[in-house]
């Protein structure tokens, strides 16, 4: 069986090594922001409130793609998929580890694997036979200190942990009070950077901005507290300085990369995750809105998994471009491989992968892209109820799983999500859905089962984790 690729995230710089690109093998550095919604930076925002002028920047040197996923609609999901090359669904990560149980609900949902398997081969451990250097950077939410990024093949590595003034590092640093989570993982990441300028390399940056606690800098706080809102715009203040702050760390790695002359030699690629965070469970703050886009994190509508996603790559990808293929997470892992081989790269052993190389929409992002779908599985309770989905060029369906019931939407003519199609065309409904069933039953995808505890007044009751974060 052809498995795919997969990929979560924000990313930011990516490198072409091979031959018929560049001379000398092109840097790959991956920006992941979590939480971050689709509508949340400037260049996809329509409000004019939110403030990202570098990472626009980078946009209207590269390529903003429209209509990218996250293969989860909460983090470790997405996460798992881009360091494995596959659907999370393969290997059981279908939820934040370690997930939170509601005993009561409908349904039993499937337990949540609590580690990325060693065996798995990494891109890290697939660019070192490459020739790279690796490091990674900031939140990994993929199992504990034994399956942290150094034992999957990360040269350098620090893994963070808490919140975004306090918080915690593996293995354990120094960090001075006041130091804020953003800016020590861009001054590390930079200081990687600066070491190996002189050889290929790979990086991640990991950022747990913008997700809750909503903490910032105070001065930034106030900048958009004091900001003209637009009518019925209620995002928070906290968190549009945090999605700021993210925009200075792009700003400072773009700035190194000019610096020391390696712009031109790098790919540089932004994306989140997940899709933003609109009201913390059960009664918490309001965060933000992903309108347009429906619904939010935790969530199989579009405003739960569809994504930003912006690569530049000076004098591959054309400058100002805009592409509207659907991608996925899942494509990284065997985009970053086309991008690091050379004619004289050994055979790579590697897992079977769930993706196609972004390469060919990367040189021309008019390409269409030679698949048929893009999935996603999400059999547990957050934001919404237990589902699975299934994009098909235009159209998408979700079935939830308490019920049954299915929604087909046409996200060309109804990207809002707001005219559910199935009754009026039932034969493409059913079609999709039986793709999806086929899709599940290939890739071994757990399920939910009936719970003998269900209890309608106390289905929402949840046990939680201090581990999630």
């Amino acid at each position: 069986m052809t498995m795919r690729w997969t990929v979560l995230l924000i990313v930011l710089v990516f490198g072409v090594p091979n031959s018929s690109f560049a001379a000398r093998q092109s840097n790959i550095i991956l920006i992941l922001v979590d939480d971050l919604g689709w509508p949340h930076l400037g260049c996809y925002d329509s409000t004019g409130f939110y403030e990202s002028p570098e990472i626009d920047r980078v946009a209207a040197q590269g390529c903003r793609f429209t209509d990218f996923y996250a293969a989860g609609a909460v983090c470790s999901p997405t996460r798992a998929s881009i360091q494995s090359g596959q659907y999370q669904s393969r290997f059981g990560i279908t939820d934040f580890i370690p997930g939170h149980p509601y005993p009561f609900a409908r349904l039993n949902v499937p337990p949540v694997r609590g580690e990325l398997p060693l065996e798995m081969v990494t891109p890290a451990e697939a660019l070192k036979i490459c020739g790279y250097v690796t490091g990674y950077f900031g939140k990994w939410h993929l199992g504990g200190r034994e399956f942290e990024p150094d034992r999957q093949g990360y040269d350098a590595s620090l893994v963070t942990s808490g919140r975004h003034f306090k918080f915690r590092t593996s293995p354990p640093v120094d960090v001075p009070e006041g130091t804020y989570l953003a800016e020590f993982l861009t001054d590390r990441t930079i200081d990687f950077i600066r070491e190996y300028r002189e050889r290929p390399f790979f990086v991640q940056l990991s950022h747990f901005a913008v997700h809750i606690p909503l903490e910032a800098r105070p001065e930034t706080i106030r900048h958009f507290e004091q900001k003209p809102r637009p009518v019925g715009f209620n995002d928070h203040s906290t968190y549009a300085a945090m999605v700021k702050h993210v925009d200075e760390s792009v700003g400072r790695i773009v700035q190194v990369l000019e610096e020391l002359d390696l712009a031109e030699e790098t790919l540089l690629v932004i994306t989140s995750d997940n899709g933003g965070l609109s009201r913390s469970a059960h009664g918490g703050q309001f965060v933000s809105s992903n309108s347009p886009l429906r619904n939010e994190k935790g969530s199989l509508y579009e405003g739960g998994i569809r994504v930003p996603l912006i690569v530049r790559w000076p004098g591959k990808v054309p400058a100002g471009s805009i592409c509207p293929e659907p991608t996925i997470s899942v494509d990284f892992w065997p985009t970053f491989l086309e991008v690091a081989q050379t004619e004289a790269t050994p055979e790579i052993p590697h897992q079977p992968l769930d993706g196609v190389s972004l390469v060919p929409l990367l040189l021309d992002p008019t390409t269409k892209l030679e698949r048929d779908a893009l999935y996603f599985h999400y059999p547990h309770y957050h934001h919404s109820t237990p589902a699975g989905a299934i994009r098909s060029r235009d159209w998408k369906l979700i079935e939830f799983f308490e019920t049954g019931k299915v929604e087909l939407f046409n996200l060309l003519d109804d990207p809002e999500e707001l005219h559910n199609l199935a009754m009026q065309d039932p034969q493409r409904a059913q079609v999709l859905r039986e793709q999806l069933a086929r899709w599940r039953s290939e890739t071994g995808a757990t399920m939910p089962t009936p719970n003998p505890q269900f209890d309608p007044d106390r289905a929402r009751e949840l046990i939680r984790d201090r581990r999630r974060q």
